[in-house]
This record gives C-alpha cells, structure tokens and sequence, in this order.
C-alpha cells in the first residue's frame, strides 16, 4: 500500500480470512451487510480505527461460524460499538441520584440505568430484567475476543434487543432499519 496524491493505493493484497459462510446463508449475508453499512457511516478515512476493525472481525467471524442468534449478535454489536464512539451507558449506579442497588431500569435519555424512583420521572426509561442487565454489562465489559461468549434467554433477548435498538438509534441520530438484499 503506497500513498498517491489525494488517496492511498492498494498494489496487491491476500485475504487472511473469506468468511465463506456468508456467502451461503442469506441472513447471515443480510446481517452482515447491515453491519458493515453501520461502520461506514460511523468510521471515516484516516481515522484510527482499530477497535472498530476488530468488533467488527469478531462480528463477521461469529455469524460466520457459528449459528448464534443473529438478532443477538446484532444487539451486542450495536452496544459494544457506541461504547467504542464514547457512548458507554452508566452501569455501575443510578444515571441520575447514584443509588447502586435496584437498578432494574434502562433510561435512553440519561445514558444508562436508573433506580425506581428516578425512572418514573423518565419516560425513555424501559424495565429490564436481571438477565438483560447482565447481558447489557457484559457486553460493556468484556475483553474483545470474548464478546460474544454468553447466552442469553429469549425473553431477555427481546429486551436487550429493544434496548440496544433504541439507544443505538437515538445515540446516533439515525434509524437503522434491516433492508431486505432481494
């Protein structure tokens, strides 16, 4: 790779990994399309990148070879993309008094989880589950390589599916919506 005038150029190159399995799946194909249109819009040319390039490796890698739920992967990728942008959601205390214990509510709004008693003065707060609460501070914390190596149950899913959504779309100020490739 050599730098030109305006941009830099590619004189060869060899793949280290094809994710093969993409190719043969078109949901897998699908999400990892969606992905790879988010992290055009979120990175841009000469940026230091290289925490995004490697949630994203690890994206494309476990739906390609693995048969997670792809709404899962998705959800943890979202989350653990806006920790990368500076968006990382209070976990730890309450986002508005700083109570640290029932913190059974997610607040879009105020970035992260909210008491009882501060959540009814929030209406972008969400209820979730122990389960989804852990999920959410996994994914915040968790060594890269290691991401994606929870469960999650279904009910639990579709919360921490809600939640990621919301707050992905109202961090970045754009709704992503999954297209369809055909």
């Amino acid at each position: 790779m050599y730098k030109g005038t305006n941009t830099y150029h590619i004189n060869s190159v060899e793949p280290i990994e094809v994710f093969y399995n993409l190719r043969t799946d078109l949901d897998k194909l699908k999400y990892a399309v969606h992905i790879n249109k988010i992290i055009q819009d979120v990175t841009h040319e000469n940026q230091n990148c290289y925490q995004i390039l490697q949630l994203l490796l690890n994206t494309l890698y476990t739906i390609s070879e693995t048969e997670e739920n792809l709404d899962f992967i998705l959800s943890v990728f979202k989350l653990r993309l806006l920790c990368i942008l500076g968006f990382t959601p209070k976990i730890n205390e309450c986002a508005t008094c700083k109570e640290k214990e029932n913190l059974k509510y997610f607040s879009i709004q105020d970035n992260g989880f909210k008491c009882e008693a501060c959540s009814k003065q929030d209406t972008s707060c969400i209820t979730m589950s122990e389960s989804t609460q852990s999920a959410i501070k996994y994914t915040i914390t968790a060594p890269a390589k290691k991401i994606y190596s929870f469960h999650i149950k279904n009910e639990s899913l579709e919360e921490f599916k809600l939640i990621t959504k919301l707050y992905f779309n109202e961090k970045l100020e754009k709704e992503y919506k999954m297209e369809e490739l055909f």
